[in-house]
């Protein structure tokens, strides 16, 4: 049976990446799956992942400072629901990375320096990450509101037909929030780091590290910015109209790779999977 016949169900899914000035240039936050993931195992990656249903409830929409659902879904060229993808983006990023993108009442950034204040939002964190607690609920407790609006978006990425699982992932980008110090999860992910894209890029090229196909081609946008107030602007000036849509070929040997739009050779994969 072909490929085509049978379909995969594509994940709604969205990424963050995490900035923060340094003596050399921005600096990305980055974490590296697990070994034993289904999906990009041992790969390093930007902190998310699924949507879940809350993020599009309606509780937590009205807790998102910066950002509206119609203006989110404007940006992402969607009808509506498109600010979940930014709740999403929070929670995942608090979920795998302990950094929260979000603020008090009366605009304070949240602040883990205190050890009590940092106690109790890890706990907080590993009920969101075991589904005990929404961030709708972690607001309530916490007297807080998401920062929504300082997240920009920066594109979609699908993968291509044809690959074990299929993602439909929206990247957005934002500054790192001061007083938190994000870290991995030692659950999906097994190793984190900051570092500026192109020494990400180094270690890809080199060998040493696996990047997926949009990873690096988010590094290479930002790497070309020299603080992360340039990168956001970069980003906010954007309009990405369409997804990055790639399309896997098989040669011989079993030997497979991914042929993007601008490559002659993508019309003639067309007949062995289709979006």
């Amino acid at each position: 049976m072909s490929a085509a016949a049978v379909p995969l169900p594509i994940r709604e899914a969205a990424t963050v990446m995490l900035l923060r000035d340094a003596s050399g240039g921005p600096e990305v936050f980055m974490v590296r799956r697990t070994l034993g993931a289904a999906f990009g195992p041992g790969f390093y990656v930007f902190p998310g992942g699924r949507l879940d249903d809350a993020d599009g409830a309606a509780d937590v929409a009205g807790l998102c400072d910066g950002l509206s659902d119609a203006g989110a879904s404007v940006q992402l060229g969607v009808a509506a629901g498109g600010l979940a993808y930014w709740v999403a983006a929070i929670r995942e990023c608090f979920e795998e990375a302990g950094a929260l993108l979000a603020h008090t009442a009366d605009g304070e950034p949240v602040d883990f320096s205190d050890p009590v204040v940092e106690e109790r939002f890890t706990a907080h964190r590993h009920a969101v990450h075991r589904g005990e607690r929404s961030m709708a609920q972690v607001c309530a407790a916490e007297g807080l509101r998401l920062s929504a609006g300082d997240l920009a978006y920066l594109f979609h990425w699908i993968t291509p037909p044809g690959d074990t699982r299929r993602f439909s992932t929206r990247f957005l980008v934002a500054r790192a929030p001061a007083g938190q110090e994000p870290l991995h999860d030692d659950s999906e992910t097994i190793a984190s780091c900051w570092l500026t894209p192109a020494a990400a890029l180094g270690h890809y090229r080199r060998g040493e590290w696996e990047l997926m196909p949009p990873t690096v081609g988010a590094l290479e946008f930002l790497a070309a910015h020299e603080r992360v107030d340039a990168a956001l602007a970069g980003t906010r000036a954007l309009r990405p109209a369409t997804p990055g849509l790639p399309r896997l070929r098989y040669g011989d040997m079993g030997r497979v790779w991914e042929v993007y739009p601008d490559d002659p050779e993508y019309g003639s994969t067309s007949a062995l999977f289709e979006p």
